[in-house]
Parts: structure tokens; sequence; C-alpha cells
């Protein structure tokens, strides 16, 4: 696999920061590296999400993915204009409309936000400006209303204009009907973050799980506002229940078509990674140490080939149990 085949693959917003310092390191910065690079995430994800390729994934039942410009974003297309759900990153404007003009000429109507995150909600202003109402969980609202810290990322995002703000906000499962299709809403409680939805589109059979499952790639876990390791095994069981054989299953990050057989993959090696890391803590191990016993052995060669590395997504699952 090539460079950009695996960029294309494991879409993450963390990866443009690696790129943007390979030259100087020499190679790939290491997560710790990258990390401690923070204070310049913003404009390098804008610069890289600015040159990065948008990929149309036709799906089912006028639902659509658009890879390449922060995590995965779906479209619905109907004849009340299409429904997103992620707004992607403010720099890849052009070419997410250029991608969203070849699905459909109708405008995007209706922007469903999967959580709080940059990379999920920077395009939220300019979106509200063409006419996109904005739904999301109560928490998104509030977070984007305010500064917020990612501790693990040593960044201090400030206050969203209130064009980027959610105008509609849901806690509990919610139906919307859309063009004819219906579309239900349901949050996850704390997880990856604690202002995380699913989406599902109910006569596609299409379950976008938002950062809930990074398909084939260890996740981030933001501790800062509410994420935990527990909780993400309890998302990845609801995501399980939610979805059947046939239902197409879309990942906030990673190869953005994926089944259930591949979550129940996924969501077995949180669980196990999970045991693993408290067997170790229980015992006494620094997180140091814990690393040191590499626990996430048994997944490494599927999930551990990108930034989020053994030893990150370990010194995660520590934190937790």
């Amino acid at each position: 696999m090539t460079l950009a085949e695996n960029h294309s693959r494991r879409t993450f917003c963390i990866c443009c920061i690696a790129a943007a310092g390979a030259v100087a390191a020499g190679g790939w910065l290491t997560p710790s590296q990258a990390f401690a690079e923070a204070r310049n995430i913003v404009d390098t994800i804008r610069d890289a999400a600015a040159h990065a390729p948008i990929k149309v994934h036709a799906l089912r039942g006028d639902v659509s993915i658009l890879e390449g410009s922060g995590g995965n974003v779906a479209v619905l297309s109907g004849r009340d204009g299409k429904l997103l759900v992620d707004a992607g990153i403010t720099a890849s404007r052009p070419k997410l409309l250029q991608s969203l003009n070849t699905i459909g000429r109708g405008p995007v109507t209706r922007l469903i936000n999967s959580h709080w995150h940059f990379d999920h909600t920077d395009g939220n202003a300019w979106l509200n400006g063409e006419g996109a109402a904005i739904v999301a969980h109560a928490n998104t609202r509030k977070h984007l209303l305010s500064a917020q810290r990612v501790e693990d990322w040593d960044y201090n995002f400030p206050t969203s204009p209130l064009a980027a703000v959610p105008s509609e906000t849901v806690s509990a499962e919610t139906t919307l009907k859309h063009g004819g299709a219906t579309v239900v809403l349901r949050p996850y409680g704390a997880a990856h973050t604690d202002s995380d939805l699913s989406i599902t589109f109910t006569e596609a059979d299409v379950l976008h799980c938002g950062d809930t499952y990074w398909n084939g790639i260890y996740p981030f876990i933001d501790y800062s506002t509410g994420g935990s390791i527990d909780g993400m095994i309890k998302a990845a069981d609801a995501n399980l229940a939610a979805a059947g054989d046939r239902t197409i299953v879309v990942p906030g990050h990673g190869a953005p078509v994926s089944n259930r057989k591949e979550l129940a993959v996924y969501r077995d090696m949180l669980s196990a990674i999970r045991d693993n890391v408290a067997k170790l803590k229980q015992q006494g191990r620094s997180v140091e140490e814990a690393i040191a016993a590499k626990p996430t052995t048994a997944f490494d060669s599927r999930f551990g080939q990108f930034l989020i590395t053994p030893a990150f997504f370990t010194r995660l699952v520590y934190q937790g149990v």
C-alpha cells in the first residue's frame, strides 16, 4: 500500500500534523511528537484539507459518503435537498461542493453533527450560511458555545461563531423525516466524547457511528470532554445491536464502508485490550510499565499501523480503567 493510499484509507485529522513534520523530522512524527506540535493542529489540518481529494462512495438508497475532509461525511440526497452527517474541514469547501454537485443539484438544507470535534464541525458555519439547519447533541452545542481544551492534543479550541452552533439539539432518540426518508438519531452516552450520536438511515439500512467506531485503527478517546474506554465499549455494543447482516456501517475514521462483522472485531479488540490494561494497572504497574508489557500485541497488526500507536492507545485505555 502506498502512502497516498494509506492516508486515504485511514483518514484521521492528526495525520496532517505528521505529514507537515515529515520532512523536518526525516520521516513520520511519533504521536508524542505530533501532539507536542499541537499548537499548529488547526492550521495544519486546514492546509492539508485544502489539498486532499474528496472521494465519493455511493452506498444505498440515495446515501453516499464523502471521504477526505476530516471525518467521513454522509450525504442523503432527496426532494428536500441534501442532509449531511458532519461538516468536514472548511478548507475543503470548494472540493466538497464539487463532490456534492455530482450527487445532485439540491442545496444542503440540514446538517447533523455526530459530535463536537473540530474535524466534524469546522464546516458548520459556511454550511449554515448556505442554508443548512444544524442538529446535534445538546453537549455539542454546549462545547461549541465555549472554549474547549483537548488535553491529549495540548490544544485550546476557541468559542465557535454563532453560525457554527447547532440551532436544534437532541438528548434522546429522535426521528427526522427528510425527503421521505427516515433518519434516526440516538445519543450514546459518554463514549468518544460526551456528545456522540449515531445516525441511522432507516430505509437504506445505513448506520453512521461517528467516532465511536474507527475502522482498522486504534481510536482516539477524548477524556477532556467525557470520553472513556468503557463508554467506547458500550457504544460498540449499541452499534452491534443496531446493525444487521446487511447494514452498511460507516465509521468516523478509517475505510468508510464497513459492516457488522468488522464492527464486531473492533468491539472485541476494545474489550480485550481494556481487560489486559486493567489487570496490569490492578497489579500496580505504572503506565510506562503497562506499555512495556505490550497489552495490545494480539491486535497490533490490524489496528496499530497508524498514528494512534499501540503505546498511545495503551496510554488512553490506562486513563480509564
